[in-house]
């Protein structure tokens, strides 16, 4: 029996494709006068999609990681676990993503001295924390209110990421989509939005099957521990 979160995950792959296909085929290049590597900013259909996907797992893994800390939700505890990881999947992709751009057009693949690059890194440090962490430790409200506790305050990462050009204008390129000073066109609009989309799906369908397996993993462990009581 097919689950929507394979259909989610499916959907999201087959748009992912599409995403590389038109930008790379299809999408005009940027102005060689604005950029010292035009053809490297085609990346850009796979960076930003990318990292709007990580803040969305971010974003889930504050709202999983309050449920369980305040609500004592088992539903909030195994959103903490499956969202951790899909950050951590995500944010490695834009920031593996973003270095191959940086060296193209800096000659440097990261900026110590740009905000938005350390904060959105921090983030994916945090998140490979509580990966490591849970699997590292044995699972009890003690051990899961620590990492929910991380999940949470680490949360203020994510709005700072988000104004971090908007105040501190550095090195990483500031918003092009919703401001006075320009736009995209209307094709490279397009396919952002197409990727976006997919990341969207993909995100959502990765975490829901990371869910679907945390629990799985947690009947499995009960039922050994009820093994062992005989």
């Amino acid at each position: 029996m097919v689950r929507i979160n394979q259909v989610l995950v499916l959907s999201g792959l087959a748009g992912a494709s599409v995403t590389l296909f038109l930008g790379f085929l299809w999408a005009p290049s940027v102005s060689s006068e604005a950029f010292k590597s035009p053809l490297a900013q085609k990346i850009f259909y796979w960076h930003v999609p990318s990292a709007w996907a990580a803040m969305l797992a971010f974003t889930m893994l504050f709202i999983g990681s309050t449920a369980w800390f305040f609500s004592r939700k088992d539903w909030g505890w195994n959103l903490h676990v499956a969202s951790a990881e899909s950050g951590l999947v995500f944010g490695l992709m834009a920031v593996w993503s973003g270095c191959i751009w940086g060296q193209a057009e800096w000659g440097v693949p990261w900026d110590w001295t740009d905000v938005r690059l350390n904060t959105f890194a921090l983030l994916t440090l945090l998140a490979l924390f509580l990966v490591l962490g849970r699997q590292s430790q044995p699972d009890g409200v003690e051990t899961r209110d620590t990492f929910a506790t991380f999940g949470m305050y680490g949360f203020i990462l994510v709005p700072l990421t988000y104004v971090a050009t908007r105040i501190w204008q550095i090195r990483h390129p500031g918003p092009v989509i919703a401001t006075d000073n320009g736009s995209l066109e209307s094709s490279m609009a397009l396919v952002l939005a197409i990727g976006a989309i997919s990341f969207t799906l993909l995100v959502i369908g990765h975490t829901m099957e990371s869910m679907r397996m945390t629990i799985l993993e947690s009947r499995i462990t009960q039922l050994q521990d009820k093994r062992d009581e005989r």
